[in-house]
């Protein structure tokens, strides 16, 4: 097949996006695709034609992109992918690999604009993503699902409401950017005072003391469960992507028993939200007394090889490359 990947990007993930990209660039190379590599909000869009086969690994950074950047990746990637050469190389493809985590790759922004071209592309149609990407909707339909997930207040700063505050009387909360990715700007809060004075919308809930769980699912198959064992309070984006950081186990240690009840949490997450035959990685946090939580359902999970949906993979013994097959025609 002739596949265009899509990577990097204007969100804050654009860097962790990168290496997805490469990695699932140089796996579909080797395994025989035409494959061609494009940031579309670079100044040069088109990283690779074509991409060789091998294992380039590129790094991320351990802190994401400032955000007074994002302006003008906007304007480049917005150009990019309404008119010219990068426009031309995705209809000349047989198919899209979206390979863009957070930002308009995740909020269904580019999977609208393809749609529109009448381009396939992989993983979930833009009204699932935009559900999805915005935290308190999709745990609203999580919730109506019958599916466990945590109390929470949305707000805007500077104001709290006293749901905040309420929550805030029962002990720490996690508080996180409505719509974001990678654990971007995630804190634990012990006192209103340390509450954001300024930002976007935010999600507020209660934190949740026990361990903490992924479950990679594709199409109708879930993948092992993956414990995710902190060193931090919280699943920040520093921990997630700095080698040594966390301890990723899979297939976690836990009875056989809690491990199908996360995979069928995940399964049903996966199908109220409407990902269907696609891929998704729902996440899960336990309280103290051991109950899962499912706290997010990520529509374009990352596709490092270090990653928690190829971790997963790998045990239940796929392989990366086949496992970016499987997703390219998922």
């Amino acid at each position: 097949m002739r596949v265009a990947v899509l990577c990097g990007g204007e969100s804050s993930e654009r860097d962790v996006s990168r290496s997805s990209g490469w990695a699932v660039a140089q796996a579909l190379a080797g395994r025989g695709h035409d494959v061609v590599l494009i940031d579309p909000a670079a100044e040069q869009p088109v990283l690779a034609d074509p991409v060789p086969s091998g294992d380039t690994v590129v790094p991320v950074p351990k802190e994401p992109p400032v955000p007074a950047d994002r302006a003008l990746l906007r304007q480049r990637m917005y150009a990019a992918l309404t008119d010219g050469p990068v426009l031309d190389l995705m209809r000349r493809a047989d198919r899209v690999f979206i390979a863009l985590h957070g930002g308009w790759g995740e909020d269904g922004h580019v999977q609208a604009l393809l749609e529109l071209a009448g381009i396939p592309f992989t993983g979930a149609g833009h009204d699932v993503c935009a559900v999805a990407w915005h935290k308190g909707r999709a745990q609203a339909v999580l919730e109506a699902a019958g599916i466990p997930v945590p109390a929470r207040v949305l707000y805007t700063p500077p104001d709290a409401p006293g749901e905040v505050k309420q929550l805030l009387a029962n002990g720490p909360v996690v508080v996180k950017p409505v719509a974001e990715g990678s654990s971007v700007a995630v804190r634990k809060v012990d006192s209103p005072e340390e509450l954001p004075a300024d930002g976007a919308e935010l999600l507020v809930e209660p934190f949740l003391g026990g361990r903490e769980f992924t479950v990679g699912v594709i199409g109708t198959a879930a993948l092992p469960v993956v414990e995710i064992e902190l060193t931090t309070a919280v699943f920040d984006y520093e921990a997630k992507y700095q080698p040594g950081a966390v301890r990723e186990i899979c297939p976690a240690d836990i009875t056989a028993e809690f491990a199908e009840r996360l995979q069928d949490l995940a399964l049903r997450a996966h199908r109220a939200l409407g990902f269907g035959t696609t891929y998704s990685r729902a996440d899960f946090r336990c309280d103290d007394a051991g109950t899962p939580y499912c706290l997010e359902v990520n529509a374009l999970p990352g596709l490092t090889p270090g990653s928690l949906v190829p971790v997963a993979a790998r045990g239940a013994g796929i392989a990366y490359d086949e496992l970016v097959e499987k997703l390219l025609k998922a």
